[in-house]
This record gives structure tokens, C-alpha cells and sequence, in this order.
């Protein structure tokens, strides 16, 4: 078995309105991008915590997580700082997982959400 260690991946997506539909359909593209991404299963996840813009509230993003079978990882939502000016509509996560020793985390970050980590190349 290879030498594991703990990263954190971040993410954003943009949703496109205060739905539960649309919150809970931009955290499963978001997280099955994440996870893909970075070769993960529920397994390696130590924990998950998700925040949304102060414009979203019709929903909890974890539920998104519990419906693609996370409901064993920790989860926790939480709101964005209202900062001026800050883009609207967004939700983020912090990802705690098990990665093998040398990989490279990728970073996802969807739609307009892409603003955010300009740095990050191929993070879109």
C-alpha cells in the first residue's frame, strides 16, 4: 500500500439561483468534479465543509454530499463572509482527504466561480 497523507482540496461553482435544486445540483457537479478529479471514494475523505454566499440559503449543501453517498463523512455548512463586492451566488468546500505520498491535489473551481482561483491553472 502506498504512503498516504492528508491534503485539502478547494472548490467552488457558481449557482444559478436560491433554490434547493439549484444549491444542491451545483455541490454534486462541484464535489463528482473534486472527487473524480482527484481519484477519491468516500473512503479517503476525512471531512467536508461547505460554505455559501450570504444570497443562498434555500438549502444545505451537505445534503447533495449525504444523497451521492457521503452521509459517513463529516459534513459541515457554513456562511461565506459577507465581504463588498465579493462574487454573489457561490458555493465553496473544503475537502479533507487521504492522498497518496508525491500526488498532486487538484483544485476545482466551475463556471463563474473560476474568478476566484485565476492562479490555478486547470482548476476550471
Amino acid at each position: 500500500m502506498p504512503e498516504m497523507r492528508v491534503v485539502a482540496l478547494r472548490g467552488a461553482n457558481e449557482v444559478t439561483e436560491n433554490t434547493a435544486e439549484a444549491i444542491l445540483s451545483a455541490t454534486d457537479k462541484l464535489m463528482r468534479e473534486i472527487l473524480s478529479r482527484n481519484q477519491l471514494a468516500a473512503d479517503d475523505l476525512v471531512s467536508c465543509i461547505f460554505t455559501l454566499t450570504p444570497d443562498l440559503d434555500a438549502q444545505f449543501p451537505a445534503v447533495a454530499a449525504r444523497e451521492m453517498g457521503l452521509s459517513s463523512v463529516p459534513l459541515l455548512c457554513a456562511r461565506e463572509i459577507p465581504v463588498p463586492g465579493a462574487l454573489p451566488s457561490v458555493i465553496r468546500v473544503m475537502i479533507h482527504a487521504y492522498l497518496p505520498a508525491g500526488s498532486v491535489a487538484e483544485h476545482v473551481y466551475l463556471g463563474d466561480a473560476a474568478k476566484l482561483r485565476l492562479d490555478l491553472q486547470g482548476a476550471q
